[in-house]
């Protein structure tokens, strides 16, 4: 029991003050042992402060103070630390972050150029010129549209053809394109061989003209020099148009080597085209004409005993003594007729082939003119054609018609055509018929 002369400061235990002290003892080593797991020690409890400040009690607090775990001093102030907290790897995030970066730009870069380098060029209203040469490679292509300024880059579109499996059709030609055409349009148009028709020379050569005539018609309408291909036409060996030109007589009366196979039609060349490319644009229609005629021409060519040059002779003399087509196999049925006999054919178109102008009437002293060409004096054909005979002449004279006619005179009544006789004295009366009815 609590003794009554000493002062009370609460309620007290029967035991006196050995159990609070105990139990005091007890919550300070609990509160030591918290303090040391969380890194700070702490304050003194209320109740030991009152006993070491209530009197009488020293003792009481120095056998507190001799019960506390060994090696710790009594009563010693404690400083709270602080933990040290580790810092996140914010560098590492940081590195990544930049190289992304970088890579983005990269790749946002590459393709932009590529973009860039497709793209269509700036437009233009002036389209541009340029020539693809036969055989020429698609990459000589690609270049050359780079140096005219029709695409932007000749690396990237070279690249984008091989992707597409384009660039092996394009064709030869002269091609007109416009900047800022897209690759599709252009490719299109090279693959299609959409080229420019190319500046031409027409010019048409009538039947029956000579050689003369036909540089003549020819330096007028087509600008070819007159005496170049006149030149050309005396060189057999520019002569590759045509396979029968390697069959030309070698005969010195040959005014003109390559008269009667110059064909005689409407041309259209390119322009600048030379006298030798005329020449031999010409001998090639002859082979093409040719062909044309039935299948068995050559072997009855061959059963008349005639060779191409002289079917052209023939064929020629018909086209200068007839202009209705009708009587063009008649008049060759006369000259087939009068070579079997062997007599002179008397035409007179081969005296006007001599003559430099023609005449509208011929004068007896013409007809005596020499020169092989001359049909009155001379017996057979002349050396040569004497004029460009069309296709319906060379016909004519492969398949002449089957008649016994040796003569035949023009009416003079306008209408261009023939009166034919078998005899001399039949002739004779045609001759005077033509008189009695000519067109005053």
């Amino acid at each position: 029991m609590n003794r009554d002369d000493e002062p009370t400061t609460g309620w007290r235990s029967v035991y006196g003050d050995r159990i609070t002290d105990e139990k005091s003892r007890q919550a300070d080593r609990s509160e030591a042992a918290a303090a040391t797991e969380s890194g700070s020690l702490p304050q003194l409890s209320r109740s030991a402060s009152l006993r070491s400040e209530g009197p009488g009690r020293g003792r009481t607090a120095d056998r507190s103070a001799s019960a506390e775990p060994a090696g710790q001093e009594p009563n010693a102030t404690t400083t709270s630390v602080p933990a040290v907290r580790r810092r996140k790897p914010k560098v590492l995030l940081w590195s990544f972050l930049i190289a992304l970066s970088l890579v983005l730009v990269m790749v946002g870069g590459a393709l932009f150029y590529v973009w860039n380098g497709l793209r269509p060029t700036a437009a233009a209203s002036s389209p541009v010129k340029f020539t693809i040469t036969s055989g020429m490679r698609a990459q000589k292509v690609i270049e050359l549209l780079e140096e005219q300024g029709l695409i932007r880059n000749a690396f990237l579109f070279s690249g984008w053809l091989k992707l597409e499996g384009e660039g092996s059709r394009f064709q030869a030609g002269e091609y007109e394109l416009t900047p800022g055409m897209t690759r599709e349009e252009i490719v299109a148009k090279l693959n299609e061989g959409d080229t420019v028709a190319a500046q031409t020379i027409k010019f048409t050569i009538p039947e029956g003209f000579t050689v003369p005539q036909i540089a003549e018609r020819l330096a007028e309408k087509a600008g070819v020099d007159k005496e170049k291909f006149m030149e050309a036409a005396n060189k057999p060996e520019l002569w590759t148009g045509s396979i029968w030109t390697k069959g030309l007589p070698t005969n010195a009366d040959l005014r003109y080597p390559l008269e009667g196979y110059l064909f005689p039609d409407t041309y259209e060349m390119k322009a600048g085209s030379t006298e030798t490319e005329v020449i031999n644009r010409m001998l090639a229609e002859l082979d093409r004409k040719l062909d044309q005629l039935p299948e068995d021409w050559l072997s009855v060519m061959e059963d008349r005993g005639l060779t191409v040059h002289q079917l052209l002779t023939i064929a020629s003399l018909v086209e200068r003594e007839v202009v209705v087509d009708e009587e063009r196999p008649i008049v060759a049925s006369v000259i087939q007729n009068r070579l079997k006999k062997k007599m002179p054919l008397q035409i007179d178109a081969t005296i006007q082939y001599l003559l430099d102008k023609q005449k509208e009437r011929l004068l007896e002293v013409d007809l005596k003119v020499k020169s092989p060409y001359n049909t009155y004096l001379n017996q057979g054909l002349p050396p040569g054609p004497i004029a460009a005979p069309s296709l319906k002449s060379i016909e004519a004279a492969l398949y002449p018609d089957q008649t016994d006619y040796l003569y035949y005179v023009t009416k003079k009544d306008g209408t261009n055509t023939h009166l034919f006789a078998e005899t001399y004295s039949q002739h004779q009366k045609n001759i005077k018929l033509s008189e009695k009815n000519a067109v005053q």
